[in-house]
């Protein structure tokens, strides 16, 4: 039997999604055994055998369809005609999207990402947080969950996967020519949402600069500043379940896409 335990390890600490095809059960006579798997990414690459042929080639096409969707759930093939295949028996597969959850780039392990860490620890989110400042980003206080960067955004930033429906980006960084930078960068890649930490004045100041760059409004219009939602409150906690709470509704589909819902009350202007 190869060894699935190994190449599921490898392609489960990329931020690539892929599903896990397990075979469940066979009647009468099939190609396939029960414990039989593939591993498939959504480009169609993927390892393991669960007896080839058509069979394979549905399975494989309705496990990329799972992870277009991001669920998991199970199939049944009667090895018949409608197959190209007389063998005459039943195979029941499980199919579950692994990797394919929200994933949060937090630029900034300041007093609010930091806080922001907690909070998201058992949500959907997979948090990277980011920020070259080793005393920031390796504190205690950052649950072990989180996948820490301890480097320049730039180099994060360039290595990363982005995708229009998995990535989420929130910027607090300590310095606002660096926010200004990483929003210049993100707005220009896919995410389903960049939120720039600070208040009106701030991301008015932004929009000039960014329209003075000849970048498309339709980007910059993609940013969400002031972040969170209106709850009161500006201890990095009370900022931190607001930006939490906005990003959880727009993951469950409570909230309108980012650029048509209205801007929240400010909330800080700054990290630390």
């Amino acid at each position: 039997m190869w060894n699935w335990v190994h190449q599921l390890t490898e392609w489960a600490r990329t931020n690539t999604p892929f599903a896990v095809v397990t075979v469940t059960e066979c009647k009468g006579s099939t190609p396939a055994s029960p414990g039989a798997k593939l591993l498939v990414r959504a480009d169609g690459t993927f390892h393991g055998t669960i007896g080839g042929g058509h069979l394979e080639q549905l399975v494989l096409q309705d496990a990329r369809g799972c992870l277009d969707k991001g669920e998991a759930r199970t199939f049944r093939y009667p090895l018949g005609a409608k197959l190209g295949q007389c063998c005459g028996g039943v195979v029941d597969v499980f199919v579950e999207p692994v990797n394919h959850g929200p994933q949060l780039y937090l630029f900034g392990a300041g007093h609010v990402g930091q806080a922001l860490c907690r909070i998201l620890e058992g949500t959907p989110f997979r948090v990277h947080l980011v920020d070259e400042r080793a005393e920031w980003v390796q504190s205690p206080q950052v649950p072990a969950s989180v996948v820490r960067h301890e480097e320049p955004w730039d180099e994060f930033a360039a290595s990363a996967a982005w995708d229009d429906r998995r990535t989420y980006v929130a910027v607090m960084t300590h310095r606002h020519d660096v926010d200004q930078d990483i929003i210049a960068f993100a707005i220009q890649k896919p995410a389903r949402y960049i939120g720039l930490i600070g208040s009106d004045t701030k991301w008015a100041r932004f929009r000039q600069r960014l329209d003075a760059k000849g970048l498309p409004a339709r980007q910059v219009g993609r940013v969400q500043c002031p972040m969170g939602l209106p709850i009161g409150g500006k201890s990095p906690q009370e900022v931190a379940v607001s930006i939490a709470a906005g990003l959880l509704q727009l993951h469950h589909g409570l909230a309108p896409e980012v650029g048509t819902q209205p801007s929240p009350a400010p909330l800080l202007s700054s990290e630390g």
